[in-house]
């Protein structure tokens, strides 16, 4: 939810993409946060023997290819992130720190991708997964007041107990910027709600749904108009402790096909609903597994079937698919955390679909 006594926050954005850095500069977490919109933790403890710690920013600016090390060699867009080495005793790993912001986050952690994982409690509802990332290391991901948080192993052996702890220690490196950043709509945030970049398909969930290219340039409801919009639309602007800060519509240039809506909590947990007339989308029906490890389960939604996926039933991440008798497909994800498991989750879904008032309002979706 957005609170209005709270100012949004705002960060440095270089005036092109020809102002980058050719190699990130070392800065400390502190200084980072201005040129990051995200929220940037610092370790308030390193594992036994580990002595060094060298951070370094990537600075957001408009698309364009550049040669510079470290940006995305998929995409013309040039996000803000921080990325942290921590070494010592002939052992090394690093923490990178992002905006997960142009799809939402693979089963909540997208380095883990196609590997099995394990949820771990670190407090304050915030779950880290244990699994092995792309690179075939050891790895750690969570998300932590919307900051997507990745740890890989480089050299040498970190037990899961060492990993688990660190994600736990983890601190906001500027502790005012926190409560701004979670105040800010997602939309204002998102580097790809803000510039027409390109993008590569991505997964999202633990059923297949993947824009790429062009298709993920949402045209986006200015902040201060989501509730009439979504009110209009026939769509709730609260589920739970979730409220409605951002919604875009998504098409092909011809005709609206899709309607997306970002609800967050005060915590920085989210959920994004996608909603578009029956067939006249991407969501296919029945919805098809992507490649994760995971649990699907079919439910009964007041006589119809609901398709739910997750990867733990006690935390989340949870990804669900039902239709509307209005004529309408829907889909909801949840992130991970405690309290964001398989029955709370299942509620979130039965408070939105009794809330929908879909016929003769969703004029956006034709």
């Amino acid at each position: 939810m957005v609170s209005s006594s709270v100012p949004r926050w705002r960060w440095q954005i270089l005036d092109s993409a020809a102002g980058l850095d050719p190699v990130p500069p070392v800065i400390a977490e502190e200084p980072a946060q201005d040129w990051c919109n995200f929220v940037v933790w610092r370790p308030s403890e390193l594992p036994e023997g580990c002595d060094a710690v060298v951070g370094t920013i990537r600075r957001e600016a408009p698309p364009g290819r550049v040669d510079a090390v470290g940006r995305s060699p998929w995409s013309d867009a040039n996000p803000s992130g921080y990325r942290t080495e921590i070494s010592g005793g002939g052992r090394r790993l690093r923490l990178k720190q992002f905006l997960y912001d142009w799809a939402f986050p693979a089963a909540d952690h997208p380095c883990l991708w196609g590997s099995e994982t394990r949820p771990y409690e670190i407090g304050e509802g915030r779950v880290v997964w244990l699994g092995t990332d792309y690179l075939g290391h050891r790895a750690g991901s969570a998300r932590l007041g919307r900051t997507t948080v990745e740890l890989s192993v480089l050299e040498g052996e970190f037990t899961g107990e060492e990993i688990v702890a660190l994600f736990a220690a983890l601190r906001p490196a500027v502790p005012e910027a926190l409560p701004r950043i979670l105040a800010t709509p997602f939309s204002e945030l998102s580097y790809w709600a803000r510039h027409p970049a390109e993008m590569v398909s991505v997964p999202t969930g633990v059923f297949r749904f993947h824009r790429q290219g062009r298709e993920h340039e949402g045209d986006w409801i200015p902040s201060g108009e989501v509730t009439a919009f979504l009110t209009g639309q026939g769509v709730p602007v609260s589920a739970g402790a979730f409220h409605a800060d951002s919604a875009a519509t998504f098409g092909d240039g011809s005709a609206v096909r899709e309607l997306d809506v970002v609800y967050a909590s005060a915590a920085g947990g989210e959920l994004r609903l996608t909603a578009q007339r029956t067939g006249g989308g991407r969501l296919a029906f029945p919805p098809e597994r992507d490649k994760h490890p995971a649990t699907e389960e079919l439910h009964d939604l007041d006589g119809r079937p609901l398709h739910l996926g997750h990867l733990s039933a006690e935390f989340g991440a949870c990804d669900a698919w039902w239709q509307h008798p209005d004529g309408y497909d829907l889909r909801l994800l949840g992130s991970a955390g405690t309290g964001m498991g398989r029955e709370h989750f299942l509620a979130l879904v039965a408070e939105i679909d009794a809330g929908l008032r879909l016929a003769g309002h969703a004029e956006v979706l034709g």
